[in-house]
């Protein structure tokens, strides 16, 4: 079996991600969990070069073997894409393979909150979806981006590593950058952003000072900046950003920040009973009492907004966990087990 029979059995399966890597036989997640590929062998590193071999151009190749790993995006037919990860792992040459969605899910029908249609209509500020990887972040992000695609007249530029989701043009004109391919630098490409005159930047993810110090910048600067982070609760978020600048900057950011964050949301997929699996979601608007904790470094009290906040939108993730039992779309165990503050979620439980 060559990567591309396995390529089409994850397709398949309705899988989510092909893994090769020595030591293992070829392994497949679906429905969040990991399968081996039945009948397969437990790979050395020369079969996994041989598997790995096809997806990559020389180009790539000479370049994986310089800096050890790279980020693409892979085309498989007409319709199936895919966003790849090569990798070195003891010594030998690993992949990580994520399939992109074909179609570009709506918001309604991820069955997430309504408040997500109020975020593709604000005109300037910073909308952060956050959790840990394979959580959905970039599936939200994709419909919120489409929405706005389809219902405002406005140039969109992404900046992405690689770029997963392809967009076309609608009512707005999208303009798609990959790192290493079309730009070198995530914060050069956002600084080069204000002069390239979007109405909205999505950037793939904010990793270190420089870049979230850029997004803040092209937030306040009259555009919407849609961005991701992994981190797992909407005052974590708040922290993570603040802490990654040296202390003699943080009282600054901390203004900026307040000044242009529209909102958090933290996202985790939750095995479905119906099978696959659904988002459950916490959400942060950056109200004035949200904006004066942050300026006052009181971010361990934005829980408490949020919980009181719910006539605005706002919710906190097990109040959601706790939503999708009512609808029975996931048992109260998988919630439990899912719940940030389990205390809380067992309280939420007894009272309703």
């Amino acid at each position: 079996m060559n990567i591309f029979d396995m390529i089409k059995l994850l397709i398949e399966k309705k899988g989510s991600d092909l893994h090769i890597i020595a030591g293992s036989s070829p392994t497949l997640r679906v429905a969040g969990r990991l399968q081996p590929i039945a009948g397969t062998p437990v790979l050395n590193p020369e079969q996994t070069l041989i598997l790995i071999n096809p997806l990559l151009t020389k180009e790539q190749l000479d370049y994986i073997k310089l800096h050890k790993e790279l980020d693409f995006g892979f085309q498989f037919g007409d319709k199936n894409r895919f966003r790849v990860n090569v990798y070195h792992a003891k010594g030998a040459m690993a992949a990580a393979l994520r399939l992109i969605p074909q179609k570009i899910k709506s918001i309604d029908e991820l069955l997430l909150p309504d408040i997500f249609h109020q975020f593709t209509t604000y005109k300037q500020g910073l909308v952060l979806v956050t959790g840990p990887t394979g959580e959905g972040k970039s599936t939200t992000l994709a419909a919120l981006i489409e929405e706005i695609n389809q219902q405002r007249a406005e140039h969109i530029l992404t900046i992405e590593d690689p770029i997963e989701f392809i967009y076309e043009s609608k009512k707005s004109i999208v303009s798609q950058r990959e790192m290493n391919h079309d730009t070198q630098d995530w914060s050069l490409a956002l600084r080069s952003a204000l002069r390239e005159d979007p109405d909205v930047v999505l950037v793939g993810e904010i990793r270190d000072y420089e870049t979230i110090a850029s997004a803040i910048t092209v937030a306040e600067t009259g555009h919407l900046v849609f961005t991701t982070l992994h981190t797992s609760t909407a005052s974590q978020t708040v922290d993570r950003i603040i802490d990654v600048f040296p202390a003699h900057q943080q009282a600054q950011i901390r203004q900026q920040l307040a000044g242009s964050i529209k909102a958090v949301v933290s996202q985790r997929l939750v095995p479905s009973l119906q099978g696959g699996r659904v988002a459950v979601v916490e959400i942060m608007l950056a109200n004035s009492a949200v904006k004066n904790l942050i300026r006052e470094s009181k971010a361990f009290q934005i829980d408490n907004v949020i919980q009181t906040g719910g006539a605005e939108g706002m919710i906190l993730i097990e109040t959601s966990l706790l939503r999708r039992v009512k609808q029975g779309l996931i048992s109260v165990e998988t919630a439990r087990e899912y719940a940030f503050r389990l205390d809380l979620f067992d309280q939420l439980l007894e009272g309703s």
